[in-house]
């Protein structure tokens, strides 16, 4: 302990006097201000197609726990698909390396289809001579699991983000169309609907800029988009459950549009954020009166700022050829609030999902009741996170066995020493 009593109470005294110049209320009447002017629909500045807008009515939504979580669930099975990695890993010889392996689960339990995994190495490299990739999947236990090693295209720095992200969303990516047939009613993404930190790269420097332009990259985008062509054309809804979202177009948009029109600056750090502050019940000022015993929610909206605007019909989606209307790509979303661990989650589905009004209800129940059952995400998303996770004993162990077969050693500085990355 390097902080004694003393030092304690300096640091809460500091926290006072921040207190002091920020007010919450004014953050609720931002909020609904926000809520009732400037979500129907929310324009970029300037004008032009609307980065939000309702799919439905837009409203504000309750469901009282203890009943929402006994509810009949409106699909008779959910599965769920996830994909971890060991994380990026340098070695002296040169090499960044990251692995990621992916699962599919089902609820109720389908033990074959839980054995099934795919598992990719990414693989980045300054030497352009080196014998790295493997175009085919090569198939080991006994049929039920495939690999495959890619290279990454030659970057000067984002080495490590790049394996990583190539890594998670092939595997990803790859192993719901490999296990697509298995999924008769739903299927839940453990995460966002298409893959953000790729489709991001069109908007951050000029290196990751040019990646985009990239062979493998592009087969990444590709494999979302099929993925959606495919389940649509069954009739099969496809979404993803979103545990941390990140999102800011929201809040980007509506700050420019403050300024434009003399207003003031907007109080929250992303979208989920101004979502919370809409969705909290509060019975009192104090910490702890706030309402426990509903879950709220928003409608839906349709999403086509950020990285959604990639694969919307404003954008090219990598330059995939798309076989549907390019509106039925574009992500749709809601928020749920759930006041018992005070988190928001976003579900993502894309429009030619949503644009039904049946099929949206069904979701929206199915997402609620979940949430409201498990104190957390669905069955199935924990299913494929516990079957996909890669332990901190794991990763170190694969470490090592890597820089074994490479006879070479994982390159540290003295932060990883000293606060290592999985503790």
């Amino acid at each position: 302990m390097t902080l004694d009593p003393v030092h304690v109470d300096d640091i809460a005294r500091m926290a006072s006097t921040l207190a002091g110049t920020m007010d919450d209320t004014d953050h609720d009447d931002v909020a609904r201000t926000v809520w009732e002017q400037w979500l129907d629909p929310l324009r970029p500045v300037g004008g032009g197609r609307p980065v939000v807008e309702p799919l439905g009515e837009q409203r504000l939504n309750a469901a009282v726990i203890d009943d929402v979580a006994l509810a009949e669930p409106p699909f008779p099975t959910v599965h769920g698909l996830d994909s971890g990695t060991i994380n990026p890993t340098t070695f002296k010889n040169g090499l960044v390396l990251d692995v990621a392996h992916a699962a599919m689960a089902a609820e109720p339990s389908d033990l074959d289809l839980h054995r099934n995994r795919s598992i990719v190495m990414t693989a980045h490299t300054r030497d352009p001579t080196a014998p790295i990739g493997e175009e085919e999947w090569r198939k080991s236990d006994e049929g039920y699991g495939r690999r495959r090693v890619i290279r990454a295209p030659r970057v000067s720095r984002y080495a490590e983000g790049v394996v990583h992200a190539l890594s998670l969303y092939l595997a990803e990516s790859a192993h719901a169309l490999e296990h697509a047939d298995h999924v008769s009613d739903l299927l839940f993404l453990d995460g966002p609907l298409y893959p953000k930190e790729l489709l991001n790269w069109r908007d951050r420097d000029a290196e990751l800029r040019e990646l985009t332009r990239e062979a493998q990259p592009k087969a990444i985008v590709e494999n979302y988009i099929r993925l959606v062509e495919q389940f649509v054309e069954r009739g099969v809804p496809l979404a993803g459950f979103v545990k941390n979202p990140s999102a800011k177009h929201i809040v980007n948009t509506v700050e420019r549009q403050f300024k434009e029109s003399g207003g003031g600056k907007v109080p929250w750090i992303d979208d989920v954020a101004f979502f919370i502050q809409l969705l909290e019940q509060r019975t009192g000022p104090d910490l702890d009166d706030r309402r426990t015993d509903e879950l709220t929610f928003t409608n839906w909206f349709v999403s086509r700022g950020g990285s959604d605007r990639q694969v919307s019909a404003d954008g090219d989606a990598f330059g995939i050829d798309r076989k549907l209307d390019p509106e039925a790509y574009t992500v749709t979303f809601f928020t749920i609030y759930d006041p018992r661990t005070d988190v928001g989650y976003r579900v993502e589905a894309p429009y030619a999902v949503t644009k039904d009004p049946e099929v949206r209800e069904k979701l929206t129940l199915q997402a609620v009741r979940d949430v409201a059952a498990n104190r957390g995400p669905p069955t199935a998303i924990e299913k494929a996170d516990e079957l996909a996770r890669v332990s901190v004993g794991e990763k170190a162990a694969l470490r090592q066995k890597l820089a074994e077969e490479m006879s070479s050693e994982a390159q540290y500085a003295y932060d990883d020493v000293r606060w290592p990355a999985d503790e």
